[in-house]
């Protein structure tokens, strides 16, 4: 049962008070601070206003000394307890943050000092009839580090290494510290007697349309006898397969297993189960290196994005921000997320909505960036309990396709050993390539294990083997190198410019991206009156990358530097929307040898510029919008360098194929179509073809590349029409766009219409979070009309007042 309990929260300087006194039951707390489990004490001190707001301005900095305060939990709460009963109690944290003591009745039942996983305490001799009170006492982090060594790397913080924690807590180049504090996760008491279910794994051994076989370990705890280990395989006759939602109907199955004794039922269990088998392809047919998913045999085109914890307070973050996210996701034609390894493992809410939407999960280990105390005992035996909890809660997800064990760290220790910052072993080398390889030979034989990402190879972000992460773009890395070469950085347009993407025939690419401004509503809620302009010190803070210039670069080579904060949201958006678009067709096209593409990020966890597609606010910038199209199972592109030919293609992500007709038009600002040409298209199932070229002085018939738009757009199969600029964007002769717009608030609707001229990224915008538009951030051609559908996730009717549309001028 889910304890419903009336928590409040108090701090102490650390030593002030007895912790006995204070996990007394009978202590007086009524004067404590109310608080919401899960969640944490910055939530609890924003709600009864006690500190302001830290997402607003700079007041992350005023609530800072949170984290070196002692911190107290109490609640009360009544329980049954049946007289001489041989039921056993057991009280389970599910997110203690971090390091605990936890009082029962005012006895120490137990200390935890792990974020990352629940804790269980067996309570069953001082859990009572009645009344019960529970007291939790967290400790200040440096009280366990402060006397720690320190590591010659660990990114943004040097203390975090030795503490088991969501490494974004103290801060990345897309968010500040904030580091929290508090019971972030569910707190219940199971009772059991006999014996308990202890863990239930099911998984696929093989599967086809006649039948499907399922292997089902089941851990029982007996309380009198043993741990004891039961196996069952289970066939499936006609078998609905599990597929990812642009490939078919992730199908789930319930499983139930009772537990009996003495033919008494003691314990039962339901849970779902995805039929379905998941591979990790690392040479191809043709003995090519590979990095490609298999689905039920099937070769999967990854089309996703990486996941950052949904807020920086992560137990105050509601259900309903995670489902909303996967829900665009999936309108965004995504079916890979990669669970990066800076936050959590994700919580529960998160792998379900993947096993029923169907979203494949790429699960990092929560490893990143910086060197471990591999050497040290308590600390790795902290690490495999995590481990090896987080294994058995996640192994039975449909989802679930690969765990990695870590974010960047085998490249990185060699690109900082080689240019000099890093003398020392590779301390953490035996967690990844030792501790969890082991552990999930053990535990979860269903899917594969990769050590690192991005890695392998004659460096650890080679293309040519396993997974790439490409930092040429945005960050300037220089790139071909190999183990041991010095890295070298190329701040420069030509350096960072996305047009370097086309360079980049990876086998799959985990990550990639570039910064592009929040929308409006989330920038100007949270900076303060008078500082929401370009250059201001207040969105300068909303900023964490390191080097703003790399931003500024990218926008010259492309819009132009922009001058106010009108053009820097509009630059910034373009830019990273058609950098996007450009890196991902390209990657596409390539499907022959490329098999995924994860884009550097989906989401944020604070209301900042970051390289996110979706903002805080839950509002997508137009990179998502654009994602729409380019991540579209069925997409038509162009691969073009200015001043030579245009090569048409055509990808199908799907597995059908399909005949029909591509158009190619050519069309000038004003709405004169000065080239067309169709082609006939026999489009293979889960491939890229070539349609053919056309010369860019023919298509042009007599007018500059500046002055025109390509358009193509597909008959006899569902392709969205796609459409291309020939030059930069700050080199088009564009004239200012007139609309006609036509608001309808009771049917929900805002029609435009691009008047005389073509209308270059039309947007609309609502002062509001949490609203979904069918389109935004679009073109339209001349005397184009286009009908937006506004909606709010909930259902309920949205609020017109503020609404704006604009184009870029």
């Amino acid at each position: 049962m889910q304890i419903a309990a009336d928590w409040k929260i108090q701090h102490f300087p650390v030593g002030q008070m007895r912790p006995f006194e204070l996990a007394f039951p009978g202590f007086d707390d009524r004067f404590w601070i109310s608080a919401s489990v899960p969640g944490d004490v910055h939530s609890a001190l924003i709600e009864r206003n006690i500190i302001d707001d830290p997402y607003f301005g700079h007041n992350d900095a005023k609530s800072l000394w949170i984290e070196d305060q002692e911190w107290w939990y109490r609640g009360q709460f009544n329980y049954v307890v049946q007289e001489k009963s041989d039921e056993r109690h057991e009280l389970i944290f599910e997110g203690l943050d971090t390091f605990a003591t936890v009082f029962v009745n005012g006895l120490e039942v137990g200390t935890t000092r792990n974020m990352l996983m629940a804790h269980t305490f067996d309570v069953t001799r001082i859990i009572r009839n009645g009344w019960n009170c529970i007291a939790v006492k967290f400790d200040p982090l440096r009280m366990h580090h402060e006397q720690k060594e320190l590591f010659q790397w660990s990114s943004y913080t040097k203390e975090r290494p030795w503490l088991r924690k969501a490494a974004m807590n103290f801060g990345w180049d897309w968010g500040p510290r904030m580091v929290t504090v508090g019971i972030w996760g569910n707190v219940r008491i199971e009772r059991k007697r006999v014996a308990k279910l202890d863990t239930i794994f099911a998984r696929t051994v093989d599967a086809g349309s006649d039948e499907a076989t399922i292997l089902v370990d089941i851990d029982v705890k007996s309380y009198h006898k043993h741990l004891h280990v039961e196996c069952e395989v289970i066939l499936v006759d006609s078998p609905q397969l599990w597929w990812t939602h642009d490939l078919g109907d992730p199908y789930l199955y319930e499983l139930q297993v009772n537990l009996l004794a003495d033919g008494e039922k003691v314990d039962s269990h339901k849970q779902s189960l995805g039929i379905r088998t998941i591979e990790l392809e690392l040479i191809d047919e043709s003995d090519n290196p590979s990095f490609a998913f298999l689905l039920n045999g099937a070769k999967v085109f990854a089309k996703g994005a990486n996941w950052i914890p949904v807020d920086h307070f992560i137990g105050s973050a509601p259900d309903a921000k995670y489902c909303e996210l996967i829900d665009l996701a999936i309108e965004g034609h995504m079916n890979m997320i990669r669970v990066w390894a800076g936050g959590i493992y994700e919580k529960d809410i998160f792998y379900n909505e993947c096993d029923r939407r169907g979203v494949l999960v790429w699960q990092d280990f929560a490893f990143a960036n910086a060197l471990f105390p591999d050497f040290n005992k308590d600390f790795m035996e902290n690490v495999r309990n995590e481990v090896i909890y987080n294994v058995k809660r996640l192994r039975n997800h449909a989802s679930l396709a690969l765990w990695c064990g870590n974010n960047e760290i085998d490249w990185l220790y060699d690109m900082k050993s080689s240019s000099g910052d890093i003398t020392t072993p590779f301390y953490g080398r035996s967690i990844y390539h030792e501790l969890i390889p082991e552990v999930l030979e053990e535990l979860d034989d269903s899917r594969a294990y990769w050590p690192s990402s991005p890695y392998g190879g004659n460096d650890d972000n080679d293309p040519n083997v396993g997974d790439r992460h490409n930092w040429q773009v945005w960050h300037g890395s220089v790139y071909p190198r190999q183990f041991g070469d010095q890295p070298v950085l190329d701040y420069s347009i030509e350096g960072v410019t996305f047009k370097n993407f086309k360079k980049d025939f990876t086998l799959f690419n985990s990550e990639f991206g570039m910064h592009a401004s929040a929308n409006r509503y989330t920038l100007e809620k949270n900076i303060p009156e008078g500082q929401f302009y370009w250059g201001s010190v207040e969105m300068a803070y909303r900023n964490k990358d390191t080097n703003h210039q790399k931003g500024i670069l990218l926008m010259e080579g492309y819009t132009g530097i922009p001058q106010t904060i009108e053009e820097y949201m509009a630059f910034s958006m373009l830019t990273q929307a058609e950098g996007l678009k450009y890196g991902v067709e390209h990657f596409r096209r390539n499907k022959k040898r490329t098999s995924g593409t994860l884009i550097w990020q989906l989401n944020d966890s604070w209301p900042g510029t970051s390289w996110s597609m979706i903002d805080y606010e839950l509002l997508p910038k137009a990179s998502y919008y654009y994602a729409k199209k380019f991540y579209h199972p069925l997409l038509l592109s162009i691969n073009h360098v200015p001043g030579e030919s245009l090569e048409l293609w055509v990808v199908n992500d799907t597995i059908d194929s399909y005949e029909g007709k591509v158009t190619l038009q050519v069309i000038n600002f004003e709405g004169k179509e000065v080239y067309r040409k169709d082609f006939d298209a026999s489009i293979e199932s889960n491939a890229a073809s070539s349609l053919g070229h056309v010369d860019e002085v023919e298509i042009l018939n007599g007018y500059s590349a500046e002055q025109v738009v390509v358009k193509l757009s597909a008959d006899g199969f569902a392709a969205p029409d796609n459409l291309y600029y020939l030059r930069d964007q700050k080199d088009l002769l564009m004239k200012a766009s007139e609309l006609t717009v036509v608001i309808d608030e009771v049917l929900q609707t805002v029609s435009i219409t691009a008047e005389g001229t073509l209308a270059r990224m039309v947007t609309i915008d609502l002062p509001q979070g949490r609203v979904r538009f069918s389109d935004n951030y679009f073109d339209l051609l001349p005397n184009e009309e286009r009908t937006i559908q506004i909606s709010h996730p909930e259902g309920k009717r949205v609020s017109f007042v503020g609404l704006s549309v604009s184009a870029f001028k």
